[in-house]
């Protein structure tokens, strides 16, 4: 809000820079808009699973779909997405819930991950879970560090410099635990970070 009104302030006092105030306006609602959405996902899923609408999907098309839709993304941003799936994984999930948790967590990769490298994204099957790694070639986070990354609001010393509100982790690991799963993180081999997301087989029909 305060940018919104800097920018409003200085429209008023220099007409001639009035279309670069509007750009800035705009990229600070849309920025306004996206919090708002993260806190009212974050709103529901604190109110309780009960309240999730739930739906039958195949969870690896379901990935596969996300990481398809980021690579657009990684593009523009001179990084690109690899994706590594097999297996097959229906289950009677709050699909929406879910796929902002999957998408949370890829966009956050890219976001971080360095210049002309890949994100992986590995998604596998067993006879017990579903587990979704997503690993970065990023700054990495220390390891006294990595539990804060899943707290609300907090973002760590690496983080600065990159937009954010430290909501998306957060909405992901809630999704991901209302559904009895878990999200983990640790530091990538090489550097950077992976984040482990795991569903039980129980999810599944």
């Amino acid at each position: 809000m305060a940018r919104l009104q800097a920018a409003i302030g200085l429209a008023r006092q220099r007409p001639d820079k009035v279309e670069t105030s509007l750009e800035r306006i705009e990229r600070e609602a849309i920025r306004l808009d996206s919090l708002v959405g993260e806190l009212l996902t974050l709103a529901r899923l604190e109110a309780g699973s009960a309240e999730v609408k739930c739906e039958r999907v195949e969870l690896v098309e379901l990935v596969a779909a996300i990481a398809d839709d980021a690579q657009f993304e990684a593009r523009l941003l001179g990084c690109d997405v690899q994706l590594q799936a097999s297996g097959e994984f229906v289950a009677e999930v709050g699909a929406a819930l879910l796929h902002r948790a999957f998408e949370n967590v890829i966009r956050n990769a890219i976001k971080f991950t360095a210049p002309d490298t890949t994100v992986e994204v590995m998604v596998k099957v067993d006879q017990q879970q579903l587990k979704v790694m997503v690993a970065d070639c990023g700054p990495g986070v220390a390891e006294a560090e990595l539990a804060l990354i899943f707290e609300l609001f907090r973002r760590v010393d690496e983080n600065q410099g990159v937009a954010g509100f430290g909501l998306g982790l957060v909405i992901a690991r809630r999704a991901i635990e209302s559904h009895g799963g878990e999200i983990t993180a640790q530091p990538r081999t090489g550097g950077g970070l992976c984040l482990s997301l795991r569903l039980p087989r129980q999810t599944a029909l």
